[in-house]
């Protein structure tokens, strides 16, 4: 055991690391590739998202769009609805900003600097693509990374602050690998032993860890604690009336504005507030619609970053025109069009209405 009196990273942390990652490591496909293309997809894709839900996105999206060539010319229609359920869909905008960036410049920028500034990329992207692309020693810190190092040094300064993270990247920098085979996997190796070993929400699995011996929070017992995270402020509540409306055997969507949350997208037509099933005619009426039959009321809540959505919904047979910007759609139409999820709820029962 390491004489534990230092509170920084020890190199002795490197060499059991890499040792354990090529045995254990989970076969994930972009780990079989340097392609910086494929890996800066699947980087964009990781982001606040679990691997399990990555995994087939994946696939499909490298099935559509082979090469930053093919994502750069794409209709954003078909990149959206290929997008469609995976959330935070400004990246996949910033994905095609920096597709027709990469392919207006002929290849893709090799350094940490040329990376960052593509859109969308931010500083742990650029080092995890320069390391695992280009074999450039950059130290990709995410919040795995940030739980590991945190523990291991018995660190108990908010992973939130800016200064704790360039602490962290320094360490993690002074205790990379010289080898280009090394530090093509260091990263990886790094955010690995956060993801499946000293994972969060629950006690560490120090038994199984390959660094056990050199980490202070281990032998202090602070390690459960780790890392210190300020509270985030409450999610604010918004409440919203959402409408399935049918009328000749189509329903109605319409397309949110072009900036904000889920800008561009499609949705079902909604209004502010919770509305009574005896108030929601009159909103009916703004639109130019009558109400035929009333079929059912389905209320859902979706959670974004610093948003929820508590919905009540209607679904309504009607007549009338509706806004002309709305468009009505068939069941193939509605498969066309990319709706996000915080209206999976509805989009389920849509899809069986226009079943029947």
């Amino acid at each position: 055991m390491r004489n534990l009196t230092t509170e920084t990273l020890p190199a002795a942390f490197t060499a059991p690391l890499l040792d354990w990652y090529r045995e254990n490591a989970r076969d994930l496909p972009w780990r079989h590739t340097q392609d910086p293309y494929r890996i800066w997809v699947s980087e964009i894709m990781l982001q606040q998202t679990r691997v399990a839900a990555v995994l087939g996105y994946y696939a499909r999206f490298l099935e559509a769009f082979p090469s930053v060539e093919a994502l750069a010319s794409a209709s954003e229609e078909r990149l959206m609805k290929l997008w469609e359920g995976l959330g935070y869909y400004s990246r996949a905008r910033n994905l095609q900003k920096a597709a027709r960036q990469v392919a207006e410049l002929g290849r893709f920028p090799d350094t940490y600097e040329g990376l960052l500034e593509l859109p969308g990329v931010g500083e742990y992207t650029a080092a995890a693509i320069a390391a695992a692309a280009f074999g450039l020693r950059e130290a990709a810190v995410d919040g795995n990374v940030l739980r590991v190092v945190t523990r291991l040094t018995d660190c108990h300064d908010d992973i939130l602050s800016p200064q704790t993270k360039r602490s962290v990247r320094q360490q993690l920098q002074a205790v990379m690998p010289e080898q280009e085979a090394d530090i093509r996997i260091f990263c990886q190796a790094t955010m690995e032993l956060g993801a499946t070993v000293c994972v969060p929400n629950g006690p560490p699995r120090c038994e199984v860890c390959p660094v056990r011996e050199l980490c202070l929070g281990r032998v202090r017992g602070t390690a459960e604690t780790l890392p210190v995270k300020k509270q985030k402020k409450a999610r604010r509540i918004e409440e919203k009336t959402v409408f399935l409306l049918l009328r000749d055997g189509k329903i109605a969507l319409t397309r949110r504005p072009e900036n904000g949350l889920l800008a561009g997208l499609w949705e079902f037509p909604n209004a502010e507030g919770t509305m009574a099933e005896e108030a929601a005619p009159a909103q009916l009426a703004v639109w130019g619609l009558n109400p035929k039959a009333w079929k059912s009321r389905l209320t859902a809540k979706h959670l974004f970053t610093h948003v929820e959505w508590h919905m009540t919904g209607y679904t309504v047979e009607v007549t009338g025109a509706g806004p002309a910007e709305w468009e009505w759609i068939d069941r193939a139409g509605l498969a066309a069009h990319a709706v996000p999820s915080a209206f999976a709820r509805y989009y389920a029962e849509a899809q069986k209405l226009l079943e029947e």
